[in-house]
């Protein structure tokens, strides 16, 4: 499917690009949907395209040695992933797959280098990006070694929150939307997505937090939820 300058400007990332350059972009872009739990990058290939998350959101995963899923990261609306091979042309080495419905904006690699030559802020503005991605997957690894399940439950919801850094401060109610699933919640974390359902079941019986169908997850207070995080309170 064809894709617009102005789809193309509601991207962060792109938004600020000369009207040439953006309609450059736009000539070589496609848009393409992918069902849930469809891959839309594969391990053990050369990535040849930045994708572009414009509605749903995505999930890198990899699998250990005897097959079980590994979440990574996330990757959400106006995100985007696959810009790594833009540096080093090697393969992946994990899968990028849709956890909901999702349509993606493809911008093959040439196109962005051309960009790229003659557009330094969007060679920083990917850098940033990836420098970001470093220190998710740092503090991702960091809530492995945390021993209280409950602990680690809510410490994943923090990192979820669009800015982590206000939460202790914040009194208000925080919607994420599309929340991850328990099993998603789960391969993130390494347990069971029991463990997360009894801890969501806690969660919600304190009046921590509270679904709005499977669309939204409402953090009621997410002070609370901090001091959890950081084992000062016990569920």
């Amino acid at each position: 499917m064809a894709v617009s300058v102005e789809l193309l400007k509601s991207f962060d990332l792109l938004s600020g690009l000369p009207e040439d350059a953006l309609g450059s972009l736009a000539e070589q872009a496609t848009l393409k949907k992918y069902a849930r739990r469809e891959v839309v990058l594969s391990a053990g290939l050369k990535d040849e395209s930045v994708c572009f998350v414009f509605e749903g959101r995505l999930q890198g995963v990899d699998f250990t040695i005897d097959g079980r899923e590994v979440g990574l990261y996330f990757v959400e609306k106006n995100d985007f992933c696959g810009e790594t091979g833009l540096f080093d042309e090697l393969e992946r080495n994990d899968y990028v797959i849709a956890i909901t419905k999702a349509q993606v904006v493809v911008l093959p690699y040439i196109a962005i280098r051309q960009v790229m030559a003659s557009a330094n802020t969007l060679v920083v503005a990917i850098a940033q990006r990836m420098a970001q991605r470093i220190r998710y997957l740092t503090l991702q690894r960091s809530l492995l070694a945390i021993p209280n399940v409950q602990q680690r439950v809510c410490a994943q919801l923090v990192s979820l929150i669009e800015s982590t850094r206000s939460l202790r401060l914040a009194t208000d109610p925080i919607e994420i939307k599309n929340p991850p699933t328990h099993q998603e919640m789960a391969i993130m974390l390494n347990i069971s997505r029991e463990t997360v359902t009894r801890v969501f079941q806690a969660l919600i019986g304190k009046g921590l937090v509270q679904r709005n169908g499977t669309t939204s997850l409402i953090i009621l207070e997410p002070e609370v939820l901090g001091d959890v995080s950081q084992g000062e309170l016990e569920l």
